[in-house]
């Protein structure tokens, strides 16, 4: 009930923990505002006028970054595995493009599909905006290397303006397949624990769902996870029973390396 509560509010754009971090962070704000204008006065430093209050609260105490939870691994996982492999081709699609591609593109090109928008020019970036639910026949065989990272559970869903569709997915997947050239890599990430979708978010898929979908049309060389917790276990191996309890994730994110037979 507490939860549904705090869901609802912060609906509403109340977000009570930010309110009290600003209140608590006002009593050291002032001190600290306190003690510059008695330094200036002091030793009679005038090169800096003071402009517009500009107060920052929730920063004093925070770390210098996050360096955990589902986008951050799998974006610096995925590519330093594109480096490593160097493909001659890398298409990826409607990943993160403040995140991955950024990366990818600060040591190569890379075509990026999605289905939205993408009004500002990125170097070593080609966007082209396409709905991968449907397929450009020219595309088939087209690239040895693509990725789609934290996507795919989206499709059909309506979340981004693309149609809904329960299968969604599985076209996606299927394009996806089409696309690749045999031989080719395929980097995928996708929530993972008990299967379910929570619309209009995203689908979340257990392991051996993905496993039934995959093993058929390619081989697994990596597999590996991000836990409820937001940390990552690299190259994992699979056994019966990580399979059956979802690596133990609720929402965690499954991040595969596989190669098109």
């Amino acid at each position: 009930m507490l939860k549904r509560f705090k869901a609802l509010i912060q609906f509403l754009g109340f977000y009570p923990n930010m309110l009290l971090e600003n209140v608590k962070g006002l009593v050291w704000y002032f001190e600290d505002l306190k003690s510059l204008k008695k330094q200036i006065e002091s030793k009679n430093k005038n090169e800096f006028p003071f402009g517009k209050k500009y107060p920052v609260l929730n920063e004093k105490f925070s770390t210098s970054g996050i360096a955990s939870g589902h986008y951050f691994h799998q974006d610096l996982l995925i590519a330093q595995r594109i480096f490593q492999n160097q493909p001659v081709n890398h298409v990826d699609i409607a990943s993160r493009v403040d995140g991955f591609v950024a990366h990818v593109a600060s040591f190569r090109k890379i075509e990026v599909f999605d289905i939205r928008s993408l009004p500002d020019y990125i170097y070593n970036v080609k966007f082209i905006q396409a709905d991968l639910m449907h397929l450009d026949q020219n595309l088939i065989h087209y690239t040895d290397s693509i990725s789609c990272l934290h996507v795919i559970e989206h499709f059909g869903l309506g979340r981004y303006n693309d149609p809904i569709d329960i299968d969604g997915h599985l076209k996606g997947l299927e394009n996806i397949y089409q696309i690749l050239k045999p031989g080719g890599r395929f980097y995928f990430s996708t929530p993972i624990g008990h299967q379910r979708i929570e619309f209009n978010a995203h689908r979340v898929f257990s392991i051996k769902y993905l496993l039934e979908l995959f093993n058929t049309k390619y081989d697994i060389i990596h597999f590996s996870y991000v836990d409820d917790k937001g940390d990552l276990f690299r190259n994992v191996a699979f056994t019966d029973s990580e399979i059956e309890q979802n690596f133990g994730c609720v929402f965690g994110c499954g991040i595969f390396e596989m190669i098109k037979k």
